[in-house]
This record gives C-alpha cells, sequence and structure tokens, in this order.
C-alpha cells in the first residue's frame, strides 16, 4: 500500500483464487516504504519529499520478479486503489516502471496532487503527502502523476505561475495497458482525479503510446467502489477479465 503505516499481509481471498489463481495467475504482496510492515520507521521513511522511496520499491519487487522469472512484462499487472491507486499512477508515468508493467488497474485514485486537498477528505492527508499551497509542491510535483503524466510523458506546457517543473520526454514513455475504476459517490478521494487522468490519456496522448485505456465508474458505492455484494462481484469480475484479457491468461 505504500502509505498511512497500513500493513498489507498475506491473508486467503476466495475470490483471488477463483478469478486468478485458477486460471494461472500468480498475486504478490509488495511491502513498499510507507505501510507499517515494519513499524513507524517504514513509514516514515516515504513520507513527503521522500515518497520516491515507495515507488522505487515497487519497480525493485518488478524487477526481481522478471528477474527470477516468476514472470515476465508482458504478463506483468500492478493494481492499487486509494493511495494505492496514487502508486499505480505513478507505475504508469515513471520511465522505469512504465517499461515494466504490462497492465494496470487503478482503483479509486488520488492522481492531481495539485488539488487534492481542497476536495473531499484530501485536506486530512497532507501530514502523509504535503500542502500544495506550500512548498511542498517542489516535491509533491515528482510524484503527481496526472502532472507528470501531461508535462513529462506528453510534453505539454507547464502553467507559466508554475515553477516545479519536471522533465519533459516526450516520445519516449508509452503507458501500460490500464483500467481506471472509481465511483461517483466517494465520500473520500474524488472521482474527478481518474475522470481527469483518463481524458489526458485518451484524448491528448497519441494512440501508439495509451493503445488500451479503459474506464469505469459506479454511479453508487462509496470509497469501495460498490455499494453491495453485487456491485463488488461485478467490479471484481472486470478487474481480473481485464487482467486475464490483456495478459494473456485463459479467463474461466
Amino acid at each position: 500500500y505504500g502509505g498511512f503505516e497500513i500493513s498489507m499481509l498475506p491473508y486467503y481471498s476466495g475470490a483471488v483464487g477463483a478469478a486468478w489463481s485458477e486460471i494461472g495467475g500468480v498475486k504478490v504482496i509488495a511491502n513498499i516504504r510507507g505501510g507499517g510492515e515494519y513499524g513507524p520507521t517504514w513509514h516514515q521513511a516515504a513520507l513527503k519529499a521522500k515518497r520516491h522511496k515507495a515507488y522505487e520499491d515497487v519497480e525493485a519487487v518488478a524487477q526481481d520478479l522478471i528477474a527470477r522469472r516468476i514472470t515476465c512484462t508482458p504478463k506483468l499487472a500492478v493494481i492499487g486503489g486509494s493511495n494505492g491507486g496514487l502508486m499505480v499512477g505513478n507505475m504508469l508515468t515513471r520511465p522505469v516502471a512504465s517499461a515494466l508493467f504490462g497492465a494496470a488497474v487503478c482503483q479509486v485514485p488520488l492522481l492531481d496532487m495539485k488539488v487534492y486537498s481542497k476536495l473531499l477528505a484530501g485536506a486530512s492527508w497532507m501530514a502523509e503527502y504535503g500542502d500544495p499551497d506550500t512548498e511542498d509542491w517542489k516535491h509533491m510535483r515528482a510524484f503527481s502523476a496526472y502532472h507528470v503524466l501531461r508535462h513529462d510523458c506528453l510534453g505539454l506546457p507547464e502553467p507559466p505561475e508554475d515553477t516545479a517543473k519536471g522533465e519533459s520526454r516526450p516520445g519516449a514513455w508509452r503507458c501500460p495497458k490500464v483500467l481506471f475504476t472509481t465511483s461517483t459517490r466517494d465520500d473520500r478521494v474524488h472521482p474527478g482525479h481518474a475522470r481527469k487522468m483518463v481524458r489526458a490519456l485518451q484524448e491528448e496522448a497519441k494512440k501508439e503510446a495509451a493503445p488500451v485505456v479503459y474506464y469505469w465508474e459506479n454511479v453508487e458505492g462509496g470509497h469501495g467502489g460498490a455499494a453491495d455484494n453485487k456491485q463488488k462481484a461485478t467490479m471484481w469480475a472486470l478487474t481480473y477479465s481485464f487482467l486475464a484479457q490483456e495478459l494473456g491468461l485463459s479467463s474461466a
């Protein structure tokens, strides 16, 4: 998860078994910095200006899986929601990460870190990420996936008043195949994050740079993306069907 001192521990999931393991998929839980798996110092290691450490950890896990031949780039996907959705957004746009993954699922994500603190519950997370209306923006710009996409990956001009700029690299970037999921009634992370990211990928990126971009928004449900078990089943069926199709597994 890589944030808020939340631990991602091994657990049993019948749904993962039926929808993924039985068709030959492997699931890996990455205990990256920013989480709580190894105590407060593990969390503090990826706070604010050190946020990139969490994303470097995901890249390292992906590289290790490939090196050990557990998988390969065309069959490797990354999935995460909320703060984990921000992580996935960075995996889509970072130079190293975007070349490691064949597919991605970005769920109820934070993506535009310039405005996150003004939307819904965002102001309560500034101790984790920083305040974009202060000098913090200089480090936040580097992990604001929406800004990295438009200005670094696509080379679109930045507002002249924005002094925190990245490194433009248009033409050298290709987006993994991606599915975005969100909820109209999310009361924590505004669905506008996912909407504007998808718009940029579909309308501003060239087709060869972002060849497969899917978007699903449930009109009900909160931050979990579903209002009841039927909707939850639909959401996960879409997710695993997308992964099976794009990674070349045979969906049941």
